[in-house]
């Protein structure tokens, strides 16, 4: 029998972890020994892997098998050489080529989106047909379902292409939003599964269609948060406790996470967000952080107080929120007035909306919070009843009574930017 052995060397160089797998000595070739960091050294007896970056050890991985690879390479802004590998059984090669380039664009978005770099030398997905979850974000060892990365324009539909590159660039943006800042407990898995399911939307928007991607993932937000917010697995984005921590990879944790992400984003702009993400990885880059965390790095960076915000962490359900409105010809004034219901202290509301006349053209537009239980808003030299477009791009997870009658909504469908 032959021995090759692989060592992997943890963040504290006086310590390592040594795994050993037998290989009968008539084989062609050793298997491919793969784990985190940097490949240190490789030879026919060992392989060494160095992660210089601190991590949880949820994000250890260690992979041995007799596999094939599709390699590429990405310069990062910072000038680093990044070698990029698709690892795949030997009969799935001929469906990699998408996914690899899927992986560049993502590691080009990244640094033109948030400013963020790949920070080792090798980066590495393997596609197995026998993975019990879609797609895992190891530290510099992504480890996928076939599933969510194989794909060739024989056998694939659009859809599957869609998802494969949604679903890589995804794994990567945890590289920073999972990896370098991680969560301090599982309590806190929204801070990178929802930060990071927002990240891959954008990534998914500002590639393709960011009207088509918005509707795709409403449509997502509606069909399962939204009855899982009203059945008897409700639970906040944030649990206070579980059973199974299995239980908590849920549409609630990802993707109405991802929706309180977007509205922070929606209340702070771009530029606002960014401004916090950039505080947010100076203060924690390399920590286990909370959401408390994430949020206050937010607030800090734009001198906002996010305190009436932090009920979409901490309570379950889908919020509901109703309008009156009125128009005061004599003054001028239309006026509209919020009532969030069922409601003993208020959510913060985002509501991005445009006020229409008669002719379609936009009177106004902007974004108010709705921040008490009964808000009323007035718009000033309005000189006739304008038809209202409320909660435009779906700025809020709610359920909302727009009181617009079939006409008026006839005529948003044909006028509405």
């Amino acid at each position: 029998m032959g021995f090759r052995q692989i060592t992997y060397y943890l963040d504290r160089p006086d310590v390592l972890s040594v795994f050993t797998t037998k290989i009968t000595a008539n084989r062609d070739h050793y298997p491919v020994l793969l784990s985190n960091g940097n490949l240190v050294n490789e030879s026919t007896s060992q392989v060494i892997w160095h992660d210089p970056t601190p991590k949880p050890c949820y994000l250890f991985a260690l992979v041995a098998g007799k596999l094939d690879f599709l390699q590429d390479s990405f310069v990062t802004s910072a000038g680093r050489m990044v070698d990029l590998r698709l690892y795949v059984e030997p009969h799935n090669m001929h469906k990699t080529s998408f996914a690899m380039e899927s992986l560049k664009k993502s590691f080009k978005w990244e640094e033109e989106r948030f400013n963020l770099s790949y920070d080792l030398d090798i980066y590495m997905i393997v596609a197995v047909d026998d993975f019990n979850m879609g797609a895992m974000e190891n530290k510099g060892l992504n480890i996928f379902n076939s599933d969510c990365v194989l794909a060739n324009q024989e056998t694939s539909t659009d859809a599957s292409f869609i998802r494969i590159e949604s679903i890589i660039g995804h794994e990567y943006f945890h590289n920073w939003t999972g990896n370098r800042v991680t969560c301090r407990d599982w309590f806190q898995l929204s801070l990178k599964e929802g930060l990071t399911v927002f990240r891959d939307q954008e990534f998914s928007s500002d590639l393709r269609s960011r009207a088509i991607q918005r509707i795709t993932d409403v449509n997502e937000l509606k069909t399962r948060q939204f009855a899982e917010d009203s059945g008897p697995m409700a639970h906040p984005v944030r649990p206070e406790s579980y059973i199974a921590m299995d239980n908590f990879y849920t549409a609630t944790v990802y993707e109405k996470g991802a929706e309180v992400i977007r509205m922070i984003h929606t209340i702070l702009g771009e530029e606002g967000f960014q401004k916090g993400m950039t505080l947010y990885f100076d203060r924690h880059d390399g920590s286990a952080v909370t959401i408390d965390d994430f949020v206050a790095s937010m607030a800090d960076a734009n001198h906002f107080n996010f305190d009436n915000f932090m009920s979409w962490y901490s309570q379950s359900g889908t919020p509901e929120v109703s309008v009156d409105d009125e128009y005061n010809s004599e003054l001028n004034i239309y006026s509209a007035t919020f009532t969030q219901k069922n409601q003993t202290t208020p959510f913060l509301i985002p509501n991005k909306f445009g006020l229409l006349a008669d002719d379609g053209k936009e009177i106004e537009t902007g974004m108010i919070l709705i921040d008490e239980l009964v808000k009323t808003i007035s718009f000033e030299n309005i000189k006739s009843k304008p038809t209202p477009s409320w909660f435009r791009g779906f700025s809020a997870p709610i359920k909302f009574d727009s009181n617009l009658s079939v006409s008026e909504k006839i005529f948003l469908s044909s006028n509405d930017s």
